[in-house]
């Protein structure tokens, strides 16, 4: 089943409140994103079941569950620790899944070889939700079989003129069969630059792991947005920001936290400046959420009712938005300039205009006294 993330609360809510009433199966489309529109609800499975076969087509096709099911996969979304505050797209039943072979595999209640065949399952699972993609299933299932201490895979990519490659760290553990992914090292080599940028991101098993492409962003020396846990379970919420200057005792870069009291607020320092996609909510959304990532975005300033092409990017550090030019140069408050002289002149026809208004000030009339006075004495 895809939900809306946003939707949630909601439908757990609604799940609750349908099982109380005796509504004991829920029926949704397959291809489409269900809500509390798209779902229906039914007492038995048979009507449920029917309702299904009434419903399918050959372009849409239903399924249905029970509600007790649906309000479980609910429940380890929401305690996942997830952003469920996001409009996207999300497989709720995949993901429950994942979550439930998850526990079970480090439970260590399998049988040894299904053990190993879900071990495998989730870390392509955990490969694909950190940015990996599915290069690596056969690879990962060779390496496996081999029954290795720990190995390597390596990815290579091109980010515009940029290279970057990742070295994927697995090691087995010390107590059991199981291999875990604990860490990627990244190699980034820019244009201008023979000399590599090097870095390595740990792997938890929670949702806060940082995908390759945002660590390419901070690699950037740009901001990521997280949802993070403290070691007793809480969640809160960071930009991080890799501090160069610095380094720890791995030889790794210090990555900063700016924690959500420090007090930034990226939709109020965009509406500090007048770009057009704020006037979309979508857009708006959109901009936000890709901001949140580390993303350098592109957008259309308008100033003096123009639109040109500029990029932002979020800086919590100093609670504000660095802005480019189309070129990607970087700009400094070119816009707040452009409108405080915009207001300088309204300010200054403003004046004219109430001096015409009132009529000419005490001074004017002096100096036309002394031109008249002049004109008579030479007649």
């Amino acid at each position: 089943m895809t939900i809306n993330l946003a939707d949630t609360e909601i439908l757990l809510g609604l799940a609750k409140e349908m099982v109380a009433g005796g509504y004991h199966y829920a029926a949704f489309p397959s291809d489409e994103i269900s809500d509390s529109y798209t779902l229906e609800f039914f007492k038995t499975s048979w009507e449920a079941k029917e309702y299904c076969y009434e419903m399918t087509n050959d372009v849409d096709y239903f399924e249905s569950l029970p509600t007790t099911s649906l309000i479980s996969d609910l429940n380890i979304l929401m305690k996942s620790g997830i952003d469920t505050s996001c409009n996207e797209a999300f497989d709720l039943t995949g993901f429950a899944r994942l979550e439930r072979e998850k526990n079970e595999l480090l439970g260590n209640n399998l049988n040894i070889n299904i053990m190993n065949e879900k071990n495998l399952e989730f870390l392509k699972d955990q490969l694909k939700y950190t940015g990996f993609g599915e290069t690596f299933d056969q690879d990962l299932k060779e390496k496996m079989l081999k029954g290795e201490t720990e190995f390597k895979l390596m990815k290579e990519g091109v980010y515009g003129a940029d290279s970057m490659t990742a070295v994927l760290n697995f090691k087995k553990s010390d107590q059991t069969d199981l291999y875990f992914f604990n860490s990627y090292h990244v190699n980034l080599k820019k244009e201008d630059s023979k000399q590599g940028l090097e870095q390595t991101f740990y792997i938890n098993n929670n949702s806060s792991n940082i995908t390759l492409k945002e660590a390419y962003n901070l690699m950037e020396g740009r901001s990521v947005n997280k949802d993070l846990k403290t070691r007793e379970g809480e969640v809160y919420n960071a930009w991080l920001k890799i501090d160069f200057k610095n380094s720890d005792d791995k030889s790794n870069f210090k990555l900063e936290q700016y924690h959500q009291n420090y007090g930034y607020d990226l939709e109020a320092s965009l509406e500090k400046h007048s770009i057009k996609e704020l006037n979309t909510p979508k857009y708006k959304e959109d901009l936000l959420n890709s901001l949140k990532k580390g993303n350098l975005q592109s957008v259309t300033f308008v100033v003096a009712g123009v639109e040109s092409k500029m990029y932002v990017e979020a800086n919590p550090q100093f609670k504000t938005l660095n802005v480019y030019d189309g070129d990607k140069q970087r700009i400094n408050h070119r816009e707040s300039k452009e409108e405080k002289k915009e207001n300088a002149l309204d300010k200054k026809e403003s004046k004219e205009q109430q001096k015409d208004l009132d009529g000419e000030p005490e001074g004017g009339g002096q100096k036309e006294g002394k031109k008249r006075k002049v004109k008579s004495q030479s007649i």
